[in-house]
């Protein structure tokens, strides 16, 4: 969809939706959704500017465009917290982007896009602007120091947000703590993700397992994500170590790629876990890594909302995770999956463990989790919310909208 010029008030509601990359992982996902299901309704159009991937990351642009959606690709957009002067160009871009289409809504997802595009937004005169927090980077990813400067940031940045977003109660409790913004300027909207696929996997079931070439009745744990260290899979490689001393046929699979691929995979061939961990890269046919699992870990410092565990859930798949970021609003502990302290080993082998031991009970637990993520996390409700939300903010701006073209 390329860019036009129309009146400001004129036909449906114009919202750019600027993202860093379309890396792996639940944000390039939700704009992908957001974006798609907002253009089915003649009432909004929507442009998706995104920048470009880190090494390692993998992209999830055919994901998108087979959503109907094909993002504008400034490629000095760079999701990494420094200033350089390839962020004076990506601004400059974003906001003559801006000046063109004359968009009503500016909506900014990650920390490096919504530094640039609320900066370009307020430069174009937007109307309205909103940054959506699906996490965030002021706990566990740089030094004191420098997490200090992007508190400050984030805090100057809000100053120029007619709305805050926050995918969990529990990321925007963190924001508030860290004095972002007070309360009454977020609003939590979770994830909508397109779910349906998953919630019958039996026709994929066993294929994973004849691949790797795991006996069907060996326990397969699985954790998937980028191999970066606030993820923390040595976390979960050293529970793997521990939970073979009571289950000596599990096995696991890492799937997912990053900077720490080698260093993970040279910590799998020690003799304690040699032969036994498996590392797929990135995959598509997710599906067919749920079927298989008997459970999925999350072993993070630090979490948004990770969509692995959402998906996993809807797969009928346990969860057992640790007690960080959003994961507590995602899981209830017991119920619909299992919580661990972070960077407590033990701890994550023995609840991986009663998962295996007790079926019935993981039983129950998988079935209300898959009940619980159908009715909070599909991909239509965060569309119509983000609608809702849309006419709201510019209403309260004053900006009466015309009818469709």
């Amino acid at each position: 969809m390329s860019p036009r010029d129309e009146e400001p008030s004129s036909g449906p509601v114009r919202v750019l939706r600027v993202i860093a990359r379309l890396n792996v992982g639940g944000p390039a996902r939700h704009v992908a959704l957001l974006n798609a299901g907002m253009d089915e309704n003649q009432r909004f159009r929507s442009w998706l500017v995104t920048g470009t991937e880190n090494p390692g990351e993998g992209t999830l642009l055919d994901y998108a465009r087979s959503r109907g959606v094909e993002p504008l690709v400034i490629p000095e957009i760079r999701g990494q917290a420094s200033f350089t002067p390839r962020d004076i160009v990506a601004l400059a871009k974003l906001t003559a982007l801006a000046r063109r289409i004359r968009p009503h809504v500016v909506h900014t997802h990650t920390a490096k896009a919504g530094f640039l595009g609320r900066l370009a937004a307020r430069a174009a005169g937007v109307p309205v602007v909103l940054h959506t927090y699906h996490g965030h980077v002021l706990s566990g990813y740089y030094s004191q120091a420098k997490t200090r400067v992007l508190q400050l940031m984030e805090r100057g940045l809000a100053r120029l947000s007619d709305q805050l977003i926050a995918v969990s109660d529990r990321v925007r409790d963190d924001l508030i703590q860290f004095g972002v913004a007070p309360a009454e300027r977020f609003r939590v909207v979770p994830l909508g993700l397109d779910l349906a696929p998953l919630f019958d996997v039996s026709a994929q079931r066993g294929a994973l397992r004849q691949e790797l070439g795991v006996a069907s009745d060996a326990p397969l744990v699985g954790i998937v994500g980028r191999l970066f260290p606030i993820k923390n899979h040595a976390l979960f490689l050293d529970a793997a170590a521990r939970l073979l001393a009571g289950w000596p046929t599990a096995r696991f699979v890492v799937v997912g790629d990053g900077v720490l691929r080698g260093e993970l995979e040279a910590r799998a061939r020690q003799a304690d876990l040699h032969g036994r961990v498996f590392f797929t890269g990135w995959r598509h046919d997710l599906a067919t890594i749920y079927a298989d699992l008997d459970v999925l870990a999350v072993s993070s410092r630090n979490e948004g909302t990770p969509v692995s565990a959402i998906e996993a859930m809807a797969a009928g798949c346990a969860v057992v995770a640790t007690r960080v970021g959003g994961l507590p609003d995602l899981i209830d502990d017991g119920r619909t999956g299992t919580l661990v302290p972070t960077d407590d080993p033990l701890a994550l082998a023995s609840a991986i463990g009663q998962v295996l031991t007790d079926q019935e009970g993981s039983g129950l637990m998988r079935a209300a989790a898959r009940a619980d993520v159908q009715q909070r996390f599909m991909a239509t409700r965060l569309v119509a919310d983000m609608q809702e939300l849309y006419l709201e903010l510019l209403a309260a701006k004053g900006v009466v909208m015309g009818t469709t073209e």
